[in-house]
């Protein structure tokens, strides 16, 4: 049995590694625009575990044999009233780090989990989110922006900042699960597991790690 990650992020895959658990990773094909615009005007949590939940379905239902639960999981910032995925443009990462330095927001991550194991019901599985405050510095200078911009890291990640990475040290205060602020709540997928009859040891799989 295993883990099925349906991400390609390296910060969850670190997590998870960490925790002694290597998943396999298969990429969701999802297109998020469509699946959002199917479910209409949603809050920030509906809207991370409506994605959440699209991600780890069209892995687990792709057709490929699996044995194990199959993960997906997807994080928003949200800040000033505005819910931000991730800016793609360093245009867009600039303008944000603009607003955003000395300001507090919330990041959003849902978690949704399918069973897969040989011999499951199947089902559409089961999910949850978690959520947490950040505040970034706010002596934050333009250089500093620029820099970090230029870098390439704010580009792909929910709300164009790391807390893990170059981008920690614009990082003031977080109030909740550090995990969670890097896409994955390590005790949210526990729970997770643990409601789908399964054994979150069982999953440790990494040289080192119980088992």
């Amino acid at each position: 049995m295993s883990l099925i990650l349906a991400s390609t992020s390296p910060a969850r895959l670190q997590v998870l590694r960490a925790a002694g658990i290597e998943p396999l990773v298969r990429p969701s094909e999802v297109d998020e625009d469509a699946v959002l615009a199917a479910a209409g005007d949603l809050s920030p949590a509906e809207t991370v575990l409506t994605l959440a939940r699209a991600k780890a379905l069209a892995v687990a239902d792709s057709g490929e044999a699996l044995d194990g639960f199959v993960l997906g999981g997807d994080s928003m910032f949200e800040v000033n009233g505005e819910l931000q995925g991730k800016p793609h443009t360093p245009e867009r990462a600039r303008e944000r780090w603009e607003a955003q330095r000395g300001q507090t927001g919330t990041l959003w991550s849902g978690h949704w989990l399918v069973d897969r194991r040989a011999g499951s019901e199947g089902g559409d599985g089961v999910g949850l989110v978690k959520s947490a405050r950040v505040t970034f510095v706010d002596d934050l200078d333009d250089a500093e922006i620029d820099a970090y911009v230029a870098s390439g890291e704010p580009l792909w990640v929910a709300g164009a900042f790391t807390i893990d990475s170059l981008g920690g040290a614009f990082i003031e205060r977080i109030d909740g699960d550090p995990s969670t602020v890097i896409g994955i709540s390590l005790p949210v997928v526990r729970r997770l597991v643990r409601e789908l009859g399964g054994s979150w040891p069982a999953l440790w799989n990494r040289p080192g790690a119980a088992s």
